[in-house]
């Protein structure tokens, strides 16, 4: 394992060029709804491909691109089958034949991978992973040896701008559909039944193809009906190989019972938090990645440096903020010494500042828990080893699985939110006219809340502006201005926050709330609101207003928000100094 993760985090397009920018070798196997697709590396370049479709082959390629006919292909395929164990590859036997030119041929195994990337890039939900000791590369392109080496070696980011370039061509066209990103995905055969989730060969204009075996072994291969803990027996009996076969059924049935648990919801502040882990063991990283995915959290996982340099930096150049976690210190292994360990996140802080670290410690390594400590990680996290306690390993380990991810979703509630104030920060800084802050309040307020709602401040009443979730679901944004009128003629909480200028969140069984508010919009569950004043000059202009609607109430940082509105009050005032000073005479 170099590493794994996410495609709903990292896209096929970022891990090529990741793969590529790191010189990686071995096979990438892509897992979506709809199957498996490989791709096969040398040296970070893209040498060979396996569609998920097996009906898409080079022959039926060369056939649609006018090289040979379908005579010809049919000819060559009947060739093959007398040729029994002297079988050679269909390029080969086609090129010795001279029906096809070598650069043809080769231009057919470039395009097979094309749409192999073409395919993937429609994949909005699955799983990726490279296995640099499995390096398979189909007899088709083996018999390019000198032309891989020279040419596909030199043009991988070429092939990966042609891919994109079909890919477009064919969204635009209406030829090709992404997968909707929902938790209730179809499955393959409801697909192929309704016909539009599935790229089927005809989209891509290949027609029916020929009928070669797949050199790469089906991607079907590792399901059965073993029951769900069927996917990891394989990986567990290798990785965990150490372990008896009682444990290894303990171990299996923790992992097996997440296939039928419901995803939790991801955190409200805006976007999932990922995690990168830098680990030496293939099986902690393993059960981790699979506890996390079906935690909403996702995982990268990798256990070379300079995979953790660049997709650190990825993530933080698309404004995601990744928690890096250090596995536990592996004596036998020098890269993962407690040395190492501290130098590679010395030079992480200091190359990427933004980025949080937890550091996994083996709970009796008092001394490396606090140096870790002392260095400033954001926390240090107790991880079971099988060296320590042999007898206890896999009790223990569930444990760890256990309450990992849940500590990782508690941190992203206050992660996500101090990544998502500073982006809306940014957003204020470049607004110039009041009247767009008190909008860009709710929609911070609505990163946090199912409803929102702007209240204009007027002398002795409220007037209810646009709200998101009011009227509607948020995914329609925001209402038009709903008009209806709260009166300020005697005491409530809507009153005293106008007049003290300070946030409120919490439960309230005020009547002029329920009298006014909620009969206009609805009462939610549970009576716990956030009002959030926007003032300028010493007074307040508007309120903006939230609750959970249908849902239970959750933390909500505050502070965070009044930071928001105190800048909104700043960016008020200093657009009313610039309209005030453009309107005096020179």
């Amino acid at each position: 394992m170099s590493f794994t993760g996410e495609l709903e985090h990292l896209s096929i397009v970022d891990v090529i060029q990741l793969l590529h920018a790191t010189r990686k070798s071995g096979t990438l196997t892509v897992k979506g709804r709809k199957g498996e697709s490989q791709l096969v590396f040398n040296d970070g370049y893209i040498i060979s491909a396996n569609h998920f479709d097996n009906s898409i082959r080079v022959g039926k390629i060369l056939v649609e691109a006018k090289v040979i006919t379908e005579e010809t292909l049919e000819q060559a395929l009947r060739d093959q089958q007398r040729a029994g164990e002297n079988r050679r590859p269909l390029v080969a036997t086609l090129i010795e034949q001279g029906q096809v030119r070598k650069e043809d041929a080769y231009r057919g195994l470039e395009t097979l991978i094309e749409l192999t990337i073409v395919e993937i890039l429609t994949w909005k939900r699955g799983s990726f992973s490279l296995d640099v000791e499995s390096f398979t590369v189909s007899d088709e392109y083996r018999y390019f040896p000198e032309k891989l080496n020279q040419e596909i070696t030199l043009h991988t980011e070429n092939v990966l701008m042609d891919a994109l370039r079909i890919y477009d061509e064919k969204m635009r066209d209406g030829l090709l559909v992404d997968e909707e990103l929902t938790d209730e995905l179809l499955s393959p055969q409801e697909g192929e039944a309704e016909g539009g989730m599935l790229l089927s060969a005809d989209d891509l204009g290949l027609g029916d193809l020929d009928k070669l075996e797949k050199t790469i072994p089906g991607v079907f291969a590792g399901l059965d009906d073993r029951g769900p803990a069927a996917p990891h027996r394989r990986r567990i009996e290798k990785l965990g190989a150490g372990l008896s076969k009682r444990e290894q059924d303990e171990l299996l049935a923790f992992l097996g019972s997440y296939g039928s648990r419901p995803h939790p919801p991801a955190p409200r502040a805006g976007a999932n938090l990922t995690v990168v882990l830098f680990s030496a063991d293939e099986f902690v990283s393993y059960c981790l990645t699979t506890v996390c995915r079906h935690e909403g959290v996702f995982v990268f996982a990798t256990n070379e440096e300079q995979d953790l340099e660049h997709i650190t930096g990825q993530f933080l150049a698309k404004g995601s903020v990744p928690l890096l976690v250090f596995d536990v210190p592996a004596p036998s292994d020098g890269r993962f010494s407690s040395v190492q360990l501290t130098r590679l996140r010395h030079r992480i802080r200091a190359s990427h500042p933004r980025a949080g670290i937890v550091q996994l410690v083996s709970p009796s390594d008092y001394g490396f828990m606090l140096q870790s400590l002392g260095d400033g990680v954001r926390a240090v996290f107790p991880r079971p080893t099988g060296e320590e306690r042999r007898e206890t390993f896999v009790g223990e380990i569930i444990q760890f699985l256990h309450a990992f991810p849940a500590y990782i979703r508690e941190y992203g509630r206050d992660g996500l939110s101090v990544s998502r104030l500073k982006a809306d920060l940014a957003a204020l800084r470049r607004l110039r006219d009041p009247r767009e802050v008190a909008f860009s309040l709710l929609q911070s307020a609505a990163a946090l809340f199912p409803r929102t709602l702007t209240l204009i401040v007027r002398e002795e009443e409220l007037i209810a502006e646009r709200g998101i979730g009011v009227k509607g679901g948020k995914e329609e944004g925001a209402t038009p201005p709903l008009r209806f009128r709260i009166p300020l003629t005697r005491p409530s909480l809507l009153a005293g926050v106008i007049e003290k200028g300070g946030a409120f969140f919490g439960e309230t069984a005020d009547e002029v709330v329920k009298e006014h508010l909620f009969r206009a919009i609805g009462a939610p569950l549970r009576p716990s609101i956030l009002l959030l004043p926007l003032r300028s000059f010493g007074r307040t202009i508007s309120l903006t207003y939230g609750d959970f609607g249908g849902e239970e109430p959750s933390p909500v940082p505050v502070d965070l928000l009044e930071i928001l509105a105190d800048q909104g009050g700043l960016v008020v005032e200093n657009a009313l100094y610039r309209r005030k000073r453009s309107q005096s005479p020179a």
